[in-house]
Parts: C-alpha cells; structure tokens; sequence
C-alpha cells in the first residue's frame, strides 16, 4: 500500500511541471511574447508528434501482411463465386 502511496504521489510530481509548462503563455501580458510563447510550444508538440522513421524490417513486414491480404481478398472472391451460402 505504502509502495503504490509513494509511486502515486511520483506520477503527480512529474506531471504537474509538464501541464504547467503547457499553460504558461496564457499568463504573459504583452501579446507578442505571448504569441511567441504559443508558437515555441506548437513547434514543440510537433516535434513530440513526428512519428519515427519506420525501418527496413517494418517496411518489409508490411508489404508482406499487404501482400497476404490481396492473397485471401482474391481467395475469397474465387470461393464466392464457387460456394453462394453453403
């Protein structure tokens, strides 16, 4: 009990400075530095959101489950036409 307390108060530890560091432009006064503000943390979330360049292997991987299913696509459509709801 004591252990799931400590990790608990841990996750809110390190989440708070995260949400506070999303919300601190709404809080500068001048407009242009706040607009600044807005712009350093969309690039920022943009950056975060890039997703990773996918490997050989992943490509690979793909095009193979892309080629299974043309397989059973075609497979399904040759027992269609032989079977009509056996």
């Amino acid at each position: 009990m004591n252990i799931l307390l400590s990790v608990l108060l841990g996750l809110l530890v390190f989440a708070a400075p995260a949400r506070a560091e999303v919300e601190q432009c709404r809080f500068i006064q001048a407009k242009p530095e706040r607009e600044a503000c807005y712009t350093r943390q969309e690039a920022a979330l943009a950056a975060k959101r890039k997703p990773a360049p996918v490997s050989n292997a992943d490509t690979r991987m793909i095009e193979t489950l892309e080629q299974m299913r043309r397989e059973d696509a075609e497979v399904y459509r040759s027992l269609h036409s032989i079977c009509r709801g056996c």
